[in-house]
């Protein structure tokens, strides 16, 4: 019978990712910043409501998955989504997907969240379509595994690259107008391994520990900006990829496929993967309900896998 390595941590499936690498999701932070002024202490809720333009949210890695169901969520609550990835055919297939209120066309732009210059020209792009994005949804990422002795420099790098310098360029190009503006809710997409450790995936979380590191304190540095900064982290998420991990076990090892279910979900009380539309909500609340009192914290949905 042959060696069938660990499954990866908890990922969705997004198309950021090289080929024959999977999507991640997921992040964590406790943090508290004090001194919000006091218009920020409101949350975005009324915009979704109000008259005038809808509220504008860019996700990354939003092909798919975890990204998709995000996307469609906001769209569901009246917002102006703009789906962020490098593949246009698959951004134009969910964009086609949306709900669209009367008065609002969502949007697609290309984008490479290890490129600098790609990013740059991106938000560019959506900033001089209409101004300061309301929330900025980090959902991108990747992840591949393999002993810490044999792992080549170069998937490390990519790691590090995809899963947080992505975070950091994607979240340094669209702070500038959400500061003049006083307010905006960034959401980081991370994952349970941000929060505790995988064997066999050291990169990916060191990665996801550095961009809880980052939410941490970017949250402090802009809480007085009126802008909230969080991470969600999902457990292992129904997603292509998990499936696709099912399968190569079943293949490999010749167990079932209900067998297969039970090495991503033996770690979960809920004894189940969790739901994108779960993880979706969850974003969905940051960025349309949640007091900007809450900032700066790590929302881990993983039916209870870890508790803060």
């Amino acid at each position: 019978m042959s060696r069938v390595s660990p499954p990866a941590p908890p990922v969705g499936l997004d198309e950021t990712a090289p080929a024959g690498v999977g999507l991640a999701t997921g992040v964590a932070i406790p943090a508290t910043a004090a001194g919000v002024a006091e218009a920020s202490l409101e949350s975005l809720a009324p915009l979704a409501a109000a008259a005038g333009p809808a509220p504008r949210v860019l996700v990354t890695g939003a092909t798919r998955g975890i990204g998709a169901a995000i996307a469609l969520a906001l769209a569901g609550a009246g917002w102006h989504v703009t789906l962020a990835g490098r593949a246009r055919a698959a951004l134009e297939a969910v964009r086609a997907s949306l709900p669209v209120a009367p008065g609002l066309a969502h949007a697609c732009v290309e984008l490479d969240v290890t490129d600098a210059a790609s990013v740059a020209r991106a938000f560019a792009e959506v900033h001089a379509r209409g101004g300061a994005l309301q929330a900025l949804v980090n959902n991108a990422g990747a992840v591949e595994t393999g002993p810490l002795a044999r792992l080549p420099l170069e998937t490390w790098d990519r790691m590090i690259a995809i899963n947080l310098t992505g975070v950091f360029l994607c979240t340094q190009a669209a702070l500038p107008p959400m500061i003049a503006a006083k307010a905006g809710r960034i959401v980081n997409i991370a994952s349970t391994a941000a929060q505790k450790g995988y064997a066999y995936c050291t990169a990916y979380a060191a990665a996801k520990h550095g961009v809880l590191g980052l939410t941490r304190s970017l949250a402090l540095e802009v809480a007085s900006s009126g802008i909230a900064v969080n991470a969600v982290c999902p457990g292992y998420t129904d997603t292509d990829i998990v499936r696709t991990g099912i399968a190569r076990i079943v293949e490999r090892t010749g167990r079932s496929e209900s067998e297969s279910l039970a090495t991503f979900t033996q770690a979960s009380p809920l004894q189940r993967l969790v739901r994108p539309d779960e993880v979706a909500a969850t974003v969905r609340w940051l960025c349309t309900e949640a007091p900007a009192a809450f900032t700066g914290q790590a929302f881990s949905v993983s039916g209870g896998e870890v508790m803060a």
